[in-house]
């Protein structure tokens, strides 16, 4: 639990190796379904579920659950302070800390990496929502966004916009378009090894 002002619960997973040195940290944003007081719901989507199915995941990963009726975009301070929290508690490279999230934590992958873009050392957003006329902040953030282009949930323009913003700015930031897909287009990334391969790519240095 971590407590500033206002308290959130979160899920953290560390490798068996933890004592082999520093590792990369994920930070982990679930979407509206698991909002609320039971931090098994995270485990239905995403990086808890990626970690309940192979413990030996080679990085830190800390999932907060947001609370009932509250949004990732109005946590945005929060969630930092419990970024910071953790990196200090626990042996972590804070030159590799990278941010993903689905849905609800796409926008507020988003968010958050607008808010402080030299933390990251990468970022992930899964059909999420962006503000396109901040993307200047980002520009040289390493990016892959992630959607289906049938989602009705969160519309594909929404990551389009995005990304068209990004690259007006000079970003060589990456796009994955899931054809024939809806909302669900975190399955197959969080599935995908690339993406963990991708993130250990970049360093915030």
């Amino acid at each position: 639990t971590y407590t500033n002002g206002e308290r959130l619960h979160y899920l953290l997973h560390i490798p068996p190796n933890s004592e082999d040195g520093f590792h990369p940290l994920i930070l982990f944003l679930h979407g509206a379904g698991e909002r609320g007081d039971d931090l098994s719901m995270l485990k239905k989507h995403g990086i808890p579920k990626v970690v309940e199915q192979d413990q030996n995941f080679p990085f830190i990963t800390a999932s907060p659950q947001c609370p009932t009726g509250s949004w990732w975009t109005e946590k945005v301070e929060v969630l930092k302070g419990l970024l910071d929290e953790v990196v200090a508690s626990y042996p972590i490279d804070p030159e590799r800390l990278y941010l993903t999230g689905l849905s609800m934590g796409g926008y507020g992958s988003w968010a958050l990496a607008m808010a402080y873009p030299e933390v990251f050392a990468a970022a992930a957003p899964i059909c999420g929502r962006g503000n396109p006329l901040q993307a200047d902040r980002i520009k040289d953030l390493p990016l892959w966004v992630f959607h289906g282009d049938r989602d009705i949930v969160v519309p594909f323009q929404h990551s389009q916009d995005m990304v068209t913003a990004l690259k007006a700015v000079g970003s060589q930031v990456r796009f994955t378009i899931y054809p024939d897909t809806g909302h669900d287009s975190w399955t197959q990334t969080y599935d995908n090894p690339d993406l963990y391969q991708w993130f250990l790519k970049h360093c915030s240095r």
